[in-house]
């Protein structure tokens, strides 16, 4: 197995640590903003999202005068995140309660846990936690108005959409315009597969944003050191791939594909019996709590969860005892299909192994955090993907290499997320004391940057690279090298910054395309250095615009900060547009390939790319028709589509099409 990525962290003890009122530092980060009537908490699993809520809550109920707080989660198993809580104990002024009439995630139809919520809104009880489901079908029996003076938090808030179809986004939208709710929004990934926005633009700002890093999360973590996001292809039967994948003595979730998918043999219970036998051989089932105990080749015995089995009376049973966990012996594999994702919670698991590609970031967040809950004597995460690679014999070549491809992509954009994220912050507003690490200090003494630029590389750069990636056609054809990176650095990823961000100025958008890529330019070459922390004698460059060259010891380095690319270190106040320009994205994707597949099935994959490669559209014209004018001017000459060079084909082919649809309109314009 080959991993794309391996994060070191710091051990730091941060992020679990309390302060006096018994807070993580994400919650005191979340409580501080407590006043906002609209606040949105972006922050990983594991990290104390539903306690934060309960800070938030009391705090709007006893001490701003609200008179309830509606507490909605996707499905009912969710909801215990939400029990009965003494926080007092650790320093908070009162205990969160949650009496057991307004727990409305128990079993019941929908009927009546809706005339529970409905005789809650008309009684003086103040805390319900319900799902979304009930949620939405109580709002359709009452006035917009019976919300006011309410708080309604929404966990797992990707499941919102601006979408007019999306029941519980128009829910959200009437409460913003037609009451005095409050509302917090929590969430751990703010991606969706479907691309549609979560929010509309008008109505997001309106949100006080509250952000915590997977890195912060991971970074301040007692215990785990590492995390690792690998990749295994194989052909033919998944099943086959198991053994060299699959580490026994290993906390393990297995997610099995969709039975929908390719790689799924459309019998999820062979293939749960298959993965029995790969682990070893069953000994028995116990009745009471569905367990199944199997002994290994080398004669351990493994307690194994099939949450597969959607039998009535026996998955309850085995849900019952995964929620019951007290020790790591208490379970060593779980298996699962739908289940075991999100807000599902077992500290000890080390590994996650997902077959099959999964279309949405938010599922592969969702997942990889099974494994990143810090836990004692567990040094190392694991998170793999085990990929069906495409057979050059195979009708669907086309849709597996699909596949493969855009899994092989997410992970790389996850290498984003995992990373430390870089800040930027103008030079008119540093003090000129020590900055936090990871800082870029953005010269806006000739051009000035708005905070709305500033809010953007600050908060969303990893928004902007999940839409990135949702351009299918042009990552693919840049993951496989059949198209210059330049289409995506300069025609693709402005396009991305125009569609999220429809009120930025040309140059703005041009401010955040540079910032993105230094961002990414920076994770991939493993980070800032502070001057002060230079090598002796290291090779350094100050930029071509200072002209100023040091050896690391001279007083030029003292303040600045630095990128080590190759044998130098370049100064990252000066760094060339031309050497950003030249940042992929998908840096490492190509070399996984060629490296991981035969060069006959590289080919092959190429092929199938290129087969479907994607023509000029109007909107890249008018995007590249301006590089194409300069290039001219630079030149003395047209570009040429029998150039070796790619971005040069690439404005030829451009032309071309420029040409074309003027001729056309020339044409229509003569009839």
């Amino acid at each position: 197995m080959n991993n794309l990525l391996h994060v070191e962290y710091g051990q730091t003890g941060q992020s679990a640590s309390l302060n006096e009122m018994g807070m993580r530092e994400m919650q005191a980060r979340a409580f501080a903003e407590r006043h906002s009537q609209y606040l949105l908490i972006k922050a990983p699993p594991a990290c104390g999202k539903s306690r934060a809520l309960m800070f938030l809550g009391l705090d709007k109920l006893h001490r701003q005068g609200l008179r309830k707080v509606i507490v909605a989660v996707p499905e009912k198993s969710i909801g215990g995140s939400f029990k009965n809580t003494q926080l007092t104990e650790s320093g908070f002024f009162i205990d969160w309660v949650v009496h057991p009439e307004n727990n409305l995630c128990v079993d019941g139809s929908d009927s009546g846990k809706v005339n529970a919520f409905l005789r809650f809104m008309d009684s003086k009880e103040r805390i319900l936690v319900c799902t979304h489901a009930t949620l939405r079908f109580a709002f359709d029996k009452l006035p917009v108005t019976a919300f006011n003076d309410c708080l309604v938090a929404i966990d797992e808030f990707h499941h919102v959409s601006a979408d007019g179809d999306n029941r519980l986004g128009t829910l959200i939208d009437e409460l913003m315009n037609k009451s005095s709710a409050h509302i917090v929004a929590m969430t751990g990934s703010y991606f969706r597969g479907d691309t549609v926005p979560i929010l509309l633009a008008e109505d997001e700002a309106k949100f006080t944003k509250v952000t915590y890093t997977y890195y912060e999360q991971l970074n301040g973590y007692q215990y785990l050191k590492s995390l690792g996001i690998g990749y295994h292809f194989y052909q033919g039967r998944y099943i086959d791939a198991l053994p060299d994948v699959l580490d026994v003595s290993k906390k393990t979730i297995i997610h099995i594909p969709n039975v929908n998918s390719g790689e799924s043999t459309k019998d999820k219970y062979a293939e749960v019996d298959a993965i029995f036998d790969v682990l070893g051989e069953v000994t028995q089932k116990d009745p009471d709590t569905g367990i199944t105990l199997l002994t290994t080749k080398d004669g351990r015995i493994l307690k194994v969860a099939n949450l597969v089995d959607d039998n009535a009376s026996e998955r309850p049973k085995v849900q019952a005892y995964l929620r019951d966990i007290k020790q790591a012996d208490d379970m060593d594999i779980i298996i699962a299909l739908g289940m075991a994702k999100e807000g599902f919670d077992w500290p000890y698991c080390e590994h996650v192994l997902t077959i099959g590609y999964r279309s949405s970031l938010t599922e592969i967040v969702q997942i990889i955090g099974r494994a990143t809950r810090d836990c004692q004597g567990k040094a190392h995460a694991q998170f793999t993907n085990l990929i069906a690679q495409p057979d050059a014999q195979d009708e669907d070549v086309r849709g597996s290499v699909n596949n493969m491809l855009k899994a092989i992509t997410t992970s790389l954009l996850m290498e984003q997320i995992l990373a430390p994220s870089i800040q930027f912050k103008p030079r008119s507003q540093w003090d000129g004391k020590p900055l936090p690490p990871n800082t870029v200090v953005i010269d806006d003494t000739s051009t000035k940057v708005s905070q709305k630029v500033l809010d953007i590389l600050n908060g969303d750069k990893n928004e902007l690279m999940a839409a990135l990636l949702a351009k299918e056609q042009v990552v693919k054809e840049t993951v496989t090298e059949t198209t210059p990176i330049e289409t995506v650095t300069q025609v693709a990823l402005p396009q991305v910054i125009q569609t999220l961000y429809p009120d930025l100025d040309e140059h703005e958008v041009e401010q955040v395309r540079q910032g993105v890529l230094q961002s990414m330019l920076i994770n991939q070459k493993g980070g800032l250095i502070d001057g002060k922390d230079l090598p002796e004698n290291a090779n350094v460059d100050m930029g071509k615009d200072t002209g100023q060259q040091s050896d690391g010891s001279g007083n030029s380095v003292v303040g600045k900060q630095f990128l080590k690319m190759g044998e130098k270190f370049i100064c990252i106040d000066n760094l060339d547009i031309d050497l950003i320009d030249t940042v992929n994205p998908f840096h490492g994707a190509y070399e996984i390939l060629s490296k991981q597949v035969t060069a006959a099935m590289l080919k092959t994959i190429q092929e199938a790319v290129s087969a479907t490669k994607s023509q000029v559209s109007e909107e890249e014209a008018v995007i590249l028709w301006p590089k194409i004018k300069q290039f001219t001017r630079e030149q003395g000459r047209e570009p040429l589509l029998t150039s070796s060079e790619p971005i040069e084909v690439r404005y030829a082919e451009a032309l071309a099409f420029i040409r074309k649809m003027k001729q056309q309109q020339m044409a229509a314009q003569g009839r």
